[in-house]
């Protein structure tokens, strides 16, 4: 292999910009900031919103007077 032809791996501090929370990880960066983390984001925590997208289905089949099977 050649000399000096990858950078240098270091052991780095990862800062979340939304909670503060900080991790230790390698890198071959020297700082990383991230917007959110497995502590604050909300798929990890559990509390994740679901939208109902399924009342613009109902909504389309009313608007055009289309039965579900099931329905009739």
């Amino acid at each position: 292999m050649k000399k000096d032809l990858h950078p240098e791996y270091h052991t780095i501090t990862v800062t979340c910009s939304t909670c503060g929370n900080t991790f230790e990880t390698g890198s071959t960066d020297k700082n990383i900031k991230v917007d959110t983390c497995s502590n604050c984001h909300p798929f990890y925590t559990g509390k994740q919103k679901y939208k109902n997208v399924a009342g613009r289905i109902d909504k389309f089949n009313k608007k055009y007077g289309i039965q579900d099977e099931d329905e009739e």
